[in-house]
């Protein structure tokens, strides 16, 4: 029996658009955003792009959000990318237009949820799925089930405070830009080259890295951490000194039980908004 889901993933700079069946990434679409563009004009493109791969097979729509959004209402309140977007009921916009049900989340927990569906979480109950990126976004598996608290705001994690400010400012791509002037991917290709400034980069990111992962620890206490997005590409780079940074933990014991892993599934934010019809079924 074809279970054909349409995973949307909104992007910092497009819409990722994808028509999935049992984890496999049949067609694929994008479709790029001009941020100040009116929210007709954005809802249409998004429109016109889903209509363009849906299948008469397609049973639901998932849609990952990198804002505020309130799955059980289906509204999306606030969205970095797209400014004009607020209080934008997207669900009921869908699925009145393509008559299937429509599922929305954050997109840090269509990662974790996607993981376990498809990628290195499916053995794990409990575990983290921690996207490190331009920001820092994470998802709660507990149970086997994505925990997602009031307004999808279980696991910020990068709001914390740290240092002379937040966690988000040293584990993620802020770090590069203020104390390198570089961006994360061309750190990493000087860093693959050999360059030592951009190795050093690198093992400093991987100790704040280390400090949040502790954070993680105290928190939830999880079976494992898995590491995706951009940032995650350079591990090699980072993964001497952000491990040092957690076998300082305080409990020695639960560093033993702890896996940390990194995502290798390709097309995961897509396939992890599609996995949110799947978690309805």
């Amino acid at each position: 029996m074809n279970r054909e889901y349409i995973g949307v993933d909104l992007g910092g700079t497009s819409f990722n658009i994808g028509l999935v069946n049992r984890g496999m990434l049949l067609e694929e679409t994008s479709r790029s955003i001009v941020r100040n563009a009116s929210s007709e004009t954005i809802l249409s493109v998004l429109i016109n792009a889903i209509d363009d791969i849906r299948t008469k097979d397609v049973k639901g729509i998932g849609v990952g959000v990198p804002g505020i959004v309130d799955p059980g209402k289906g509204m999306i309140y606030d969205i970095q990318n797209i400014p004009a977007w607020k209080e934008v009921p997207l669900q009921r916009i869908l699925s009145e237009k393509f008559e299937v049900p429509v599922y929305l989340n954050n997109d840090a927990n269509c990662f974790a949820l996607g993981e376990k569906c498809f990628g290195k979480g499916e053995p794990f109950d409990n575990f983290i799925g921690l996207s490190v990126g331009t920001g820092l976004g994470m998802g709660v598996i507990i149970n086997s089930e994505l925990y997602n608290g009031v307004l999808c705001g279980a696991g910020e994690i990068g709001m914390l405070p740290y240092k002379d400010g937040i966690v988000e400012e040293y584990a993620a791509s802020f770090f590069f830009e203020r104390e390198f002037q570089s961006s994360a991917m061309e750190l990493h290709k000087d860093a693959l080259n050999g360059e030592r400034r951009a190795m050093r980069a690198f093992e400093e990111f991987g100790t704040h890295l280390g400090e949040a992962l502790k954070m993680i620890l105290f928190m939830y206490a999880p079976e494992a951490i898995i590491l995706g997005g951009s940032i995650s590409k350079a591990y090699q780079f980072f993964q001497n000194t952000m491990m040092e940074s957690v076998r300082e933990f305080a409990y020695p014991k639960q560093i033993e039980k702890l896996q940390i892993l990194c995502s290798s599934h390709p097309n995961l934010p897509i396939l992890g908004a599609s996995a949110l019809c799947i978690d309805k079924e």
